[in-house]
């Protein structure tokens, strides 16, 4: 950790040179990022003002504004405003607009015009014949998304709203999967977390218009994104080097969700989708709409409101098998086996509202909300077989492929589960200019929850103990099993009621933040420096409480068997005939029946709760200027983080106790950031920083959370004791735009990695069960971890007559690292990352003419680790990469209405988990294809 310090205060030094460096030299005006404050850059000196918008008064943000004879320049924000610095404060001004898919624009400012903001119309994308698209095009929604790229002083890549609709993706991490650099990991084939440049998916914070989304999950820092419908989304920028007035807790990189604002457009705004789906395995009638209205009013259209809603649901039977392996007296062996067929409904309902004043040039205020709701109503029913119930052993000459067992337990459950996502976030917050000086001042609070309010469960055993096999030498994936040619689980009156189970978990997760930021140019000679500095101020509050009733008594035995609980609709698993299913009315009956006598559990009903409290207090200053086509960016940020968790801990003797954990500390993040233009279209960029990832609070909370599934029991322990990990950052990368519309880029990156956190799981007894599965987070010296990410997407222009309307998106990221540990884990130091792929790749193709638009894309990640186990290396745990197809065609009607089709996953891919090698399958898991279609409406 010395070592750490020191070379932080070096570091620190270092910038802080740079930043006086900066401060002394002569520089040109630069605008803010995309992603900086509502309002433009404050300038020093005479300036001129404007808004830029297309055709339909949409605003262009990222189009870059020069003033003619000087080169100074500027560039317009999400709402299209600019204001740029000029020789004198008087007569007219020349810029020129450049912004990509367009041909640049040559712009008079008269002197009469100098006295209020100028509206400049770019000509509709193909005036000049460089695209010729007509209504709703994706290549106009890329320009959008390259121009802000382009301009941007850090290394970022934005996502807009319009070119998110165009791919059949329902949620956040669905779109965020075609960013380079990005996975994503699936829950029953839907996207739920991200992994940015093959970092854990905790590493990369989630925040809705600047705000920190907090996580509905209580094991984890990282946000559900499939909470979060795309429907609401104005634009999604995912930052991949931070700058200092970004907050630090971003490793891999920081994902913002901006909603729509009422000053995105001139005027009146309506958009809307509606549609239906078929699922391959969900057969059910699908449905999907969104709609957002927006307008302007006021004697000088200073007032904007707007109202955004999105409705989606979705039913899906995904097919589903999980083999547990275990270290035998034989060797490894499956021990359980789980056939799971599922009926699942999922429902989103999302919502954002925005109100904004813009009473003066010099003055902005604002009030924005969102609230996202997701629901997953779920009814399983499970066969399984536990191989070596009283821990038998398998019978002589079974081998780590094919195994039989004597005296096998067969068990069916029904589990009724319905699981409720929640977040909603308010902001509000004031700008103002103050001279030549901006002020921003922003409050915030956000608040997200997850309730279990089902989690049933009843469980019936065969008496049954008969002598079966598996052999995963004809199939890893799809096993032969003797239970399917004997049939002894579908003898239904050889089953007998072993218990219920009842859970209710509730987690919630409030922040409250306050910021402020204070932008000064200072004039040196002709030009100036933007010296920026503020601070932020973070508290949130988690609550995470469990309730678990079990009941095995006679007493609880519902009225009727088994067979009077099943209905007429078939059970399969792929071709695995599971009998019937149970029917879950009945099913509800019995629960609802049986709830309030059920047993509480103790100490499980206690030990899986805790209180965290966190405090964060961040400073930071930072300076900026331009010299020339060099951009430098010099700070330095400093970070507080108070923490206090409590938990209940009992005792052998069943004493409860209440444990404390605490911690505290101050880190410094210094950063260096250079952006190159060597020509306007060709950018280079470096940076140098550092971050921080802060352990998931139960992670460093005193506590203990028992999952059991099946026979199997997994538990895991919080570490107090626990380090933030901490990154120093090396960002390299150099662009080339394109035009009429494209890019071809190549960025690199090296983490160096301090106190990276691994989950390290192994075998042993809790409270007095053998054979529970073990998990701990433990802190490994140090680590690394790099890789590369090439993109390319380009209109083919070039090519004669109608072919010019095919275009290319591709990326391509190769990452590695590792991580190494004082001591030694299964006689292993070094380990592979968690979450990390080597390989991450996207290609599409499309085409775009008149009103026709198609669009294939294939997206495909290689293998990643999910669990190191400390006993075994043969039992590290993971994730098969995974490819998937999908494709998106539209014709537009006429102006405003498009109709449009989807097909997601086409190739019916797969989601598989294995033990060590890939024959040793643990989880397969298939969800079917997609089809999606619908009309789009834009006003």
């Amino acid at each position: 950790m010395t070592i750490v310090l020191t070379g932080a205060r070096a570091f620190a030094g270092v910038s802080l040179i740079a930043l006086a460096v900066a401060g002394a030299s002569p520089a040109a005006a630069r605008p803010n990022d995309p992603g900086a404050p509502m309002a433009t850059t404050p300038v020093a000196g005479p300036t001129v003002s404007g808004r830029v918008y297309d055709a339909t008064g949409a605003a262009l943000p990222g189009a870059r504004i020069v003033v003619e004879g000087t080169g100074v320049e500027a560039t317009t924000n999400l709402q299209g405003e600019f204001t740029v610095a000029v020789p004198s404060a008087d007569g007219d001004v020349r810029l020129s607009v450049d912004y990509i898919g367009r041909d640049v624009l040559p712009v008079t400012i008269t002197a009469a015009e100098r006295g209020r903001p100028a509206i400049i119309t770019l000509p509709a994308a193909g005036a000049s014949g460089d695209i010729v698209v007509t209504g709703q095009s994706l290549l106009d929604n890329t320009a959008r998304a390259l121009n802000q790229m382009r301009q941007a002083d850090n290394t970022v890549t934005i996502l807009s709203s319009d070119a998110i609709g165009r791919f059949p993706d329902p949620n956040i991490a669905e779109a965020l999967q075609r960013v380079a650099g990005v996975g994503i990991e699936r829950d029953q084939g839907e996207g739920r977390y991200i992994n940015v440049r093959g970092a854990p998916s905790e590493w990369s914070a989630v925040s809705v218009d600047g705000i920190a989304v907090p996580s509905v999950d209580p094991t984890t820092r990282a946000v559900d994104l499939d909470t979060l419908p795309s429907d609401i989304v104005g634009n999604i920028e995912v930052t991949k080097s931070l700058l200092p007035y970004q907050d630090a807790d971003s490793i891999a990189g920081a994902v913002n969700i901006s909603t729509r604002s009422p000053f995105d457009r001139k005027g009146f705004a309506l958009t809307g989708m509606a549609g239906m789906s078929y699922n391959q395995f969900g057969k059910g009638n699908d449905y999907r709409a969104s709609a957002s209205v927006s307008d302007r009013f006021g004697a000088d259209r200073q007032f904007g409101i707007l109202l955004s809603g999105s409705f989606s649901k979705t039913d899906r039977q995904p097919d589903n098998v999980e083999n547990t392996w275990a270290q035998t007296a034989a060797g490894l062996r499956v021990t359980e086996t789980l056939f799971k067929d599922y009926r699942t409904r999922r429902t989103r309902v999302a919502g954002s509202g925005a109100f904004e004043w813009h009473p003066t040039d010099a003055t902005q205020l604002w009030v924005r909300g969102t609230y996202a709701r997701f629901e997953d109503n779920e009814y399983r029913d499970r066969i399984g077989i536990t191989w070596n119930a009283g821990n038998a052993a398998p019978v002589a000459g079974s081998t780590d492929t094919a195994a039989t067992w004597a005296s096998t337990r067969i068990e069916k459950q029904i589990r009724h589960r319905v699981q409720v996502n929640e977040i909603w976030t308010v902001t509000g917050g004031i700008e103002q200019k103050l001279g030549e000086g901006t002020v921003r001042l922003d409050g915030a609070y956000s608040e997200s929850s997850q309730t279990y309010p089902r989690r049933d469960e009843l469980l019936f055993r065969s008496l049954l103990r008969p002598t079966l096999s598996y052999d995963f030498g004809t199939s890893s994936d799809l096993p032969a099993y003797s239970v399917f040619t004997t049939n002894e689980h579908l003898q239904t009156g050889t089953y007998a009621f072993r218990e219920n189970a009842y859970r209710s978990n509730t987690t919630k997760n409030d922040e409250l933040t306050a910021a402020l930021r204070i932008d000064l140019p200072v004039a040196i000679g002709d030009d100036d420096i933007t010296f920026t500095t503020g601070g932020k101020y973070r508290e949130r509050n988690i609550a995470a409480d469990e309730e678990r009733l079990r009941d095995q008594r006679s007493s609880a035995a519902p009225s009727q068997t088994l067979a009077s609980f099943l209905s007429d609709e078939g059970s399969r698993n792929f071709d695995y005939n599971l009998g019937n299913r149970i029917a879950g009315g009945l099913a509800d009956a019995y629960f609802d029946a049986t709830r309030a006598a059920s047993q509480r559990r103790l100490p499980q009903s206690l030990t899986a709760d805790y209180t965290a409290n966190e405090k964060i207090l961040g400073l930071f200053g930072m300076g900026k200027g331009e010299f020339g086509g060099t951009t430098l960016i010099a700070g330095l940020r400093v970070e507080t983080t108070d923490f206090r968790g409590q938990a209940p801990s009992v005792s052998r003797t069943g004493v409860i106790t209440t444990a404390l954990g605490k911690s505290g500390y101050t880190r410094f993040f210094p950063n260096f950031t250079v952006r190159q233009a060597f020509t306007p279209n060709i950018i280079g960029r470096f940076a140098v920083s550092r971050a921080i990832n802060r352990p998931n609070f139960p992670q460093i909370a005193p506590r203990v959370l028992e999952a059991t599934e099946g026979n199997t029991v997994r538990v895991d322990f919080g570490n107090p004791d626990l380090r933030p990990t901490l990154s120093n950052n090396v960002d390299a990368g150099l662009e080339y735009y394109i035009r009429p519309l494209g890019l071809i880029g190549v960025n690199a990156f090296y983490k160096d990695l301090f106190d990276y956190r691994y989950t390290v799981t192994s075998t042993g007894s809790y409270l007095g069960v053998p054979g529970a599965i073990l998990s701990r987070p433990v802190n490994a010296r140090d680590g690394k971890l790099y890789g590369v990410e090439v993109n390319w997407q380009q209109q083919l222009s070039f090519l004669p007559g109608a072919l010019g309307g095919f275009g290319v998106f591709a990326n391509y990221t190769y990452t590695q690292g590792d991580a190494r540990f004082d001591t030694a884990f299964g006689g292993r130091r070094d380990f592979a990352l968690q979450g990390q792929s080597k390989h991450m790749w996207n290609a599409s193709l499309f085409y775009e003419r008149g009103p026709v638009n198609v669009r294939v894309a294939y997206t495909k990640r290689s293998d990643y680790l999910d669990e190191i186990n400390a006993d075994a290396p043969a039992l590290d745990l993971y994730w098969e990469g995974r490819g998937q197809l999908d494709a998106t065609a539209s014709l537009q009607l006429m102006k405003g209405i498009n109709l449009f089709f989807e097909g997601k996953n086409l190739t019916n891919s797969a989601g598989v988990r294995y033990f060590g090698q890939r024959q040793r399958v643990y989880e397969y898991e298939k969800f079917g294809y997609t089809l999606f279609g619908g009309v789009r409406v834009k006003l």
